[in-house]
């Protein structure tokens, strides 16, 4: 039996030595840290937006349902959250909810053109 322990404890030993742990660590820097917060604060902007009642039931009018948009916004790039966050905000006073949905409508719609999307069915990606 002690021939047994000993190769088994070898082979356990050897086992141990060869495996090889692919575990990183790395600072994470306060730079890093706000920008990560910030691109989910706008995120989370853009589908509280979507959420609003006057914008909920203009996306039904539209045919597309509030829950796939909520879908494809968080499948956007930062740069893309960012830059329809930009045409938001660059909306007049008062909230033109239309000029809202006609921005989301026109990124679904190059999202669709572009082949990364599947919204609506009437247009054909480029490849």
């Amino acid at each position: 039996m002690k021939p047994f322990k000993k190769t088994l404890s070898l082979l356990l030993s050897i086992a141990l030595l060869t495996m090889t742990s692919s575990a990183q660590a790395a600072m994470i820097t306060n730079d890093i840290v706000i920008a990560q917060s910030q691109q989910q604060d706008a995120r989370n902007e853009l589908v509280r937006t979507v959420q609003r009642e006057d914008v909920r039931q203009q996306l039904l009018d539209l045919g597309v349902s509030p829950a796939v948009v909520e879908d494809r916004i968080n499948m956007m790039t930062p740069e893309e959250i960012a830059h329809l966050n930009q045409q938001i905000a660059d909306l007049p006073a008062g909230g033109d909810v239309l000029g809202v949905l006609l921005v989301i409508f026109i990124v679904f719609v190059i999202t669709d053109i572009i082949g990364a999307t599947d919204i609506f069915p009437f247009i054909k990606p480029v490849n």
